[in-house]
């Protein structure tokens, strides 16, 4: 399947990196390493994740405490959202809106 990651996703993704960049140099490097190793993952695993949320799929990233929701549409998955599951669920629900 292919990938692609939209642009609220992509905030996601550079406000979690500045996170991480400002608890130690070269972290925000690691982090999105580790998150677009997950992100590529979905090319074979999209659509096989639990719903929790609406329509959205949830996948779990391996070693920051984030979730990547996505939706499958038309053997094209859609990175829709790259949250940090630490926040509130009712913010994670309000930002899943605008996604």
């Amino acid at each position: 399947m292919k990938i692609q990651i939209l642009d609220l996703a992509k905030e996601d993704l550079i406000e979690g990196y500045r996170f991480y960049e400002d608890m130690e140099a070269g972290l925000g490097g690691f982090f999105l390493t580790n998150l677009y190793t997950d992100i590529d993952s979905l090319a074979i695993l999209g659509g096989l994740h639990a719903k929790p949320y609406r329509h959205f799929h949830r996948a779990l990233s391996k070693r920051f405490p984030f979730a990547i929701f996505y939706t499958v549409e038309e053997g094209v998955v859609k990175v829709r959202a790259i949250v940090d599951c630490r926040r509130k669920p009712s913010w994670i629900r309000r930002h899943l809106g605008d996604a």
